[in-house]
């Protein structure tokens, strides 16, 4: 279209576009068979593609997008480049799944590898960095289990497929608060530790009768507040 035949005023080409009438009708097919055609390739990709999708499913999925938009807006373009396209999509997906299976080493290098963002009760700040996470989004992350101290973490793995998972200490711990400090009300409740301090930085705790002024051992800061203790 020249830029001349362009008119903001101009309400029948915005809604309709250059395609007649006729091809609305056409376009309900087209998205039905569309619609059908995904469904099948998700299917005969796996079950997975229904839960939290990998590195490798969302590319796919991606393509599929791809492939199958053209075919819905544009009556010049037919639906069998589409489903070529699909068949090709969902047969690179298979072979990848089934090399993921057999080749733990491939699979690494595919989907990427598991970080530990907590390690016994103390960020993994290097981790966190690879990972392009903050202690807030990880802090928050661990609330939303309900769980306010660090040092109840044992484990927080950041999955390949950037879900996570947590494993807990049972007993009493000490170690360092994840209550905002804004909080005041909450704040009143905790059971301060008084000959225990945790590195604000990385929640490295120290056992001290006066605040430390040195360098945490672990992420060489030099922020230290007062640990909560935390009954089981």
């Amino acid at each position: 279209m020249k830029p001349e035949e362009i008119h903001i005023t101009d309400l029948m080409r915005i809604l309709q576009g250059e395609a007649p009438w006729s091809f609305l009708i056409e376009v309900v097919i087209r998205i039905f068979f569309i619609y059908l055609l995904l469904m099948l390739s998700m299917r005969l990709m796996g079950k997975k593609m229904a839960a939290t999708l990998s590195r490798n499913e969302l590319a796919a999925l991606v393509s599929l997008a791809a492939a199958v938009g053209m075919a819905l807006q544009s009556p010049e373009r037919g639906l069998l480049p589409a489903v070529i396209i699909c068949l090709v999509v969902i047969g690179i997906q298979r072979i990848v799944s089934n090399i993921t299976f057999k080749s733990k080493r491939f699979e690494r290098v595919s989907q990427g590898n598991i970080s530990i963002l907590v390690d016994d009760g103390r960020l993994n700040l290097e981790d966190m960095k690879k990972c392009l996470l903050t202690r807030e989004r990880v802090y928050a992350q661990i609330r939303s289990k309900g769980i306010d101290n660090l040092a109840k973490v044992q484990r927080l793995y950041m999955e390949s497929d950037g879900s996570f998972s947590m494993i807990q200490y049972s007993g009493e711990v000490t170690g360092l608060s994840l209550v905002p400090k804004w909080d005041e009300d909450f704040w009143d409740t905790e059971n301060v530790a008084g000959n225990v301090f945790a590195c604000n930085s990385c929640g490295h705790t120290e056992n001290s009768h006066y605040k430390p002024n040195k360098h945490c051992p672990r992420c060489h800061e030099n922020d230290w507040v007062n640990a909560v203790a935390c009954k089981p």
